[in-house]
């Protein structure tokens, strides 16, 4: 499976294209906001999602069946950004599932920031 072809396939919300990675009865977990999508309403939340996005995959391990990638996610206009984690189980090169873990960049909080503690990892 070309994974960086499915991510730039995703991030132009190409619904056409995003539907060829996907076995007939896959599915997408969003486990932060506890949602499970088939296919079809996971590529209709990609893509009706308002505005355009962009980004860049910033990792990918392999491992057997199981295929990880971190991707920074952002809108074009860089009002919202996002890192996801990935878990895709894959079979005959098509997506089975994905499991998947969004996040939204910002700033530490208010707490840690008083206590002085880490630094900008850029």
């Amino acid at each position: 499976m070309n994974i960086e072809k499915f991510w730039q396939d995703v991030l132009a919300q190409d619904a056409e294209a995003m539907k060829m990675y996907f076995h007939e009865n896959a599915y997408v977990n969003w486990h932060c906001t506890n949602e499970h999508f088939n296919v079809e309403e996971f590529i209709r939340a990609n893509c009706e999602y308002p505005g355009e996005w962009d980004g860049e995959m910033e990792r990918k391990h392999c491992m057997g069946d199981l295929l990880i990638t971190v991707t920074h996610v952002y809108t074009k206009d860089k009002t919202l950004s996002f890192h996801v984690t990935s878990f895709f189980k894959i079979k005959e090169d098509k997506i089975l599932s994905v499991d998947e873990y969004w996040g939204d960049d910002g700033e530490a909080p208010e707490w840690r920031q008083e206590k002085h503690i880490g630094t900008a990892i850029r």
